[in-house]
């Protein structure tokens, strides 16, 4: 745990491509000058107010199927969160963001190494509504989540994390666990391709390497997606 950071994600990915980071290693902080999330976005939050770390992982799978991991996370994150306080529904948004309702409280980033990937989460646990970077973003604290020590939090989602990891990594699928949290499936969805395009059709499915499957045909690998109403 360091007090103050730039990114986790920055400073675990270049001790990872120097290879001076060993696999699992993991970097939190209690304050982010400059967090990212995916595509590029900013990732903001009031010092002490969120739980935001990395850790490194060198896959015992073929390189091909890395992109799973952000998936497995998700479902990680998941599971410790409902395990902590089942009576909050938490869902996850493809690929992998977490919505209480449809408001966002976490997300996360994946990079790879030669050897590995570096997985960066953020969760807003203790924001107030008058510290949330968006309007349609929410945190624990506002939902009367019963756990709001990050600490605990954390160590259940690195508990989840590596029991999943190891059973991943021994050909054990997470689709269905992946298909039962998410509330992407069965929604109108609006996904907005890296080059532009604009995508408008029902998400059904999830496919073995973790795309997101649409009624059209289509198979999502990379987008960001509204949930249409």
């Amino acid at each position: 745990m360091v007090e103050v950071t730039g990114s986790t994600q920055d400073d675990l990915f270049g001790l990872a491509s120097s290879a001076s980071a060993i696999p699992k290693t993991i970097l939190a902080s209690e304050f982010q000058s400059n967090g990212r999330g995916r595509l590029d976005r900013s990732f903001e939050a009031a010092a002490h107010s969120a739980l935001t770390f990395s850790i490194y992982i060198e896959p015992k799978v073929e390189r091909e199927e890395w992109s799973f991991l952000t998936l497995l996370a998700g479902v990680s994150v998941h599971e410790a969160l409902h395990t902590l306080d089942p009576q909050i529904q938490v869902g996850v948004k493809w690929p992998n963001d977490l919505l209480i309702g449809e408001k966002k409280f976490a997300g996360m980033i994946a990079q790879a190494t030669a050897k590995g990937v570096v997985i960066g989460i953020g969760i807003n646990v203790g924001m107030t509504v008058g510290e949330l970077p968006v309007e349609n973003a929410t945190s624990l604290a506002i939902e009367d989540f019963a756990i709001l020590d990050r600490n605990a939090i954390l160590a259940a989602i690195i508990n989840h994390f590596e029991i999943n990891l190891e059973m991943w990594e021994n050909d054990q699928s997470f689709l269905a666990q992946y298909r039962s949290a998410s509330v992407t499936l069965g929604r109108d969805v609006e996904v907005t391709l890296p080059g532009g395009e604009i995508v408008k059709s029902r998400a059904i499915d999830i496919s073995n390497a973790g795309g997101l499957m649409l009624e059209n045909g289509n198979e999502i690998t990379v987008g960001d997606v509204v949930h249409l109403r």
